[in-house]
């Protein structure tokens, strides 16, 4: 068999995107070695309630959780076709002393369950900083443009004015939600704890004489060995399936919100009025060298939509785990938990690099406003003439009439809309003249919009960045390898 690394299958997740501290909490070592950091705590934790264990075997333990052999883990599980088994012999081969109690009372799921469990715990706690940072710099960028009017846009159509900077707070907004989701999933999450094969925790009985209070206290020894505060009330064999639902519901959900903002920043780069940060060196397109494509943008759209997709993987797990547990699970699960975190800190990521650097270009921002505000300050240009004494069913008719002839110029003949030419020109409108410009000022067409900005930071942005004020003390400009 050929041995060359280019000849087998890499996830591009790992080669191209993800951070490494969220490698690492989906690799072998971190999850083999928290398994035996599972052996090493429950054996601690039955010696203290009088089960024979001694310290030597623990020290015996301890000093090889890091040391896992896995090529002998490997060969062992093609003999047992049984994973934790596999480890169990592997592991009580490096440890002679303890191996009589080595996985004592416990099954598979024990080590399994309760691994995920820390896996998922460490790798929300992993996303929210990156979240929060997002939002920090949106934050930033919003209060800067607060004031710089814009086009709105509805059914993608030009619509009443907005600012640049509220434009950001509808996307700070959705990543508040997101925060919100994966807080409250990481603060519900528990330990599934020493349960037994279906929950019931017989084996424990059994190995305490049928003492109940030390099963339960066993129980909770491990949980807080385990860094939780509460375990599980009642598990299957495994933990509720619906745990992981909850997390990638909020994962998919997150993906939403990351997909519909770089989708506006795609049409904004279009329309060439703002774009995310583009290197001295980099290439936009292979054939057309004047090109500066939102890469960065697309690929944030792209590992989104695969956030999203993965909800049915988790729902339909959940669904389909009959009575105690299935293992119709497993192969899903190894799949789609550690796919839904990597694509995440790799969307969250990118989508921090571009926060970071957006750029905004005014110049043509107030071109295009100036394309289509004349027909929208129509409504305030007959309100001036009602208050300067003119009748407003005439300066309705003046205004209609016009418009229609600007609008032909427009669309028939590919010329700039000339309506407020036409306003200056016609004679009936001498009485506002000399204020037109007033009227026509784009900051008096968009309403609240800057003072909503500061009034949503400082109400609902700034209480929740408190809650992460060591992470966005020194935010690193995030670089990307690729």
């Amino acid at each position: 068999m050929s041995t060359n690394v280019y000849e087998g299958y890499k996830s591009p997740l790992s080669t191209r995107y993800a951070s490494k501290e969220m490698q690492y909490l989906f690799s072998d070592q971190k999850k083999f070695s928290t398994w035996r950091q599972l052996w090493v705590w429950l054996a601690e934790a039955e010696k203290s309630l009088g089960l024979e264990i001694t310290d030597a075997q623990i020290a015996e333990m301890k000093a090889n959780i890091n040391n896992v052999d896995f090529e002998a883990a490997a060969a062992e599980e093609r003999l047992t076709r049984h994973d934790v088994m596999a480890h169990v012999h592997v592991f009580a081969k490096q440890c002679p002393l303890a191996a009589p109690i080595i996985h004592l009372g416990a099954t598979s799921c024990y080590v399994g369950d309760n691994t995920d469990l820390i896996i998922l715990r460490d790798a929300l706690d992993l996303l929210l900083p990156r979240i929060a940072s997002v939002i920090y710099c949106l934050k930033e960028f919003a209060l800067k443009y607060k004031s710089q009017p814009t086009l709105g846009f509805t059914h993608l159509q030009p619509a009443q004015l907005t600012t640049v900077g509220k434009r950001a707070c509808l996307w700070i907004q959705d990543l508040l939600m997101d925060e919100r989701a994966l807080r409250r999933c990481r603060e519900d999450l528990r330990c599934r704890g020493v349960k037994g094969t279906t929950g019931t925790q017989a084996s424990f009985l059994q190995l305490f004489n049928g003492d109940s209070g030390k099963v339960k206290e066993l129980d909770l020894k491990v949980t807080k060995l385990a860094g939780f505060e509460k375990p599980y009330g009642v598990t299957g064999q495994t933990y509720s399936r619906k745990v992981d639902v909850d997390i990638i519901a909020a994962i998919s959900s997150l993906g939403t919100t990351i997909h519909k903002m770089c989708s506006d920043l795609r049409i904004l780069a279009s329309r060439k009025e703002m774009e995310e940060p583009f290197e001295s060196t980099q290439i936009g397109s292979s054939a057309m060298a004047y090109k500066r494509n939102p890469m960065r943008s697309e690929r944030c759209c792209a590992l989104a939509r695969h956030m999203i997709t993965l909800f049915s993987n988790a729902a339909n797990t959940h669904a389909t785990q009959w009575l105690e547990r299935t293992l119709d699970d497993s192969a899903n699960r190894r799949l789609t938990l550690s796919e839904a975190f990597l694509s995440a800190d790799a969307a969250l990521l990118t989508l921090l690099n571009i926060s970071q650097g957006m750029v905004v270009y005014p110049k043509v921002i107030e071109r295009h406003i100036a394309q289509e505000l004349p027909f929208m300050s129509t409504e305030n240009i007959i309100m001036a003439m009602v208050k300067a004494g003119g009748d407003r069913q005439v300066c309705h008719e003046k205004i209609r009439v016009l418009s229609q002839e600007a609008g032909a110029q427009v669309k028939q003949h590919g010329k700039d809309n000339d309506l407020v030419e036409r306003v200056r020109k016609d004679p009936y409108f001498a009485p506002i003249l000399d204020h037109l410009d007033t009227i026509l000022d784009p900051t008096t067409f968009t309403g609240r919009a800057s003072d909503q900005v500061s009034e949503f930071v400082s109400e609902e942005v700034e209480g929740v960045l408190a809650n992460y004020k060591d992470a966005l003390k020194n935010i690193q400009v995030v670089q990307l390898n690729i």
